[in-house]
């Protein structure tokens, strides 16, 4: 399950550090942010990573995986009720379940506690778009791996994530990467039933704002499988989707 790489970056944090991320320059603010002591920073170097991972094309290596997550622990370490933290760990695991079968990965529970870290940010802040995004494609990422018996025994459902999607658009309307990982989620599962909500969310990608370097990526991303999704058959745009990140 992939979710969504977004978080709100610590105000507090020095101007450079958030300048290199913002600027794409992943590396440098991870390795900035990561000395400093305190939970923002920690997350914000799990989020760096992270945002690294996403950029390049396949699964991103599990030496950067697995730092991020020990970044985003560290920040939990320190402050265990921390929004980014729970949300970055929650990613981390995400990402970590990708190269495995769905069995593999319900023996790992890994998408179990990206769930419960998720839903643990939404009681704290119901209103917090980057967790109904991370949730809204964890639903559809579930029943796309799981199948029936996968869904009902992880409680997941497409209602649900679109639900959850709903929500994180209705909070940050203008954020390509919320947009994008709900129309790749969609297209990977069904693109011939969901082409209308996959076509919109796509639309909506293209057309946010691109605030960081990030979003850049997202919304190229998001150029690309509106092309496929003209000159692909469904079986076609299933696989590419379910290959993008």
């Amino acid at each position: 399950m992939i979710a969504v790489t977004g978080g709100q970056a610590a105000a507090d944090l020095p101007s450079p550090i958030l300048a290199a991320f913002h600027d794409g320059r992943f590396e440098e603010a991870a390795r900035k942010a990561a000395g400093r002591d305190n939970a923002d920073a920690k997350a914000l170097a799990a989020r760096a990573l992270l945002a690294k991972g996403m950029c390049g094309q396949g699964q991103p290596p599990a030496k950067l995986v697995n730092e991020a997550e020990a970044l985003a622990r560290a920040a939990l370490e320190i402050e265990a009720d921390h929004v980014e933290g729970r949300l970055q760990l929650a990613i981390a695991l995400s990402l970590k379940l990708r190269p495995l079968s769905a069995r593999e990965a319900m023996r790992a529970g890994h998408g179990e506690v990206a769930r419960n870290l998720a839903e643990a940010v939404l009681r704290d802040d119901p209103g917090n778009a980057y967790a109904h995004g991370l949730m809204a494609v964890w639903h559809v990422e579930v029943v796309r791996r799981g199948g029936t018996l996968g869904s009902v025994i992880m409680g997941a459902s497409v209602r649900e994530g679109l639900s959850h999607y709903e929500a994180a658009a209705r909070a940050r309307p203008g954020d390509a990467s919320i947009h994008w990982q709900m129309a790749r989620a969609l297209a990977a599962l069904n693109p011939r039933k969901y082409r209308g909500k996959i076509m919109a969310a796509l639309e909506a990608a293209q057309a946010a704002g691109r605030d960081d370097a990030l979003e850049t990526v997202m919304a190229g991303r998001a150029a690309h499988l509106a092309m496929a999704m003209d000159v692909l058959d469904p079986g076609e745009v299933a696989n590419l989707a379910g290959g993008m990140l």
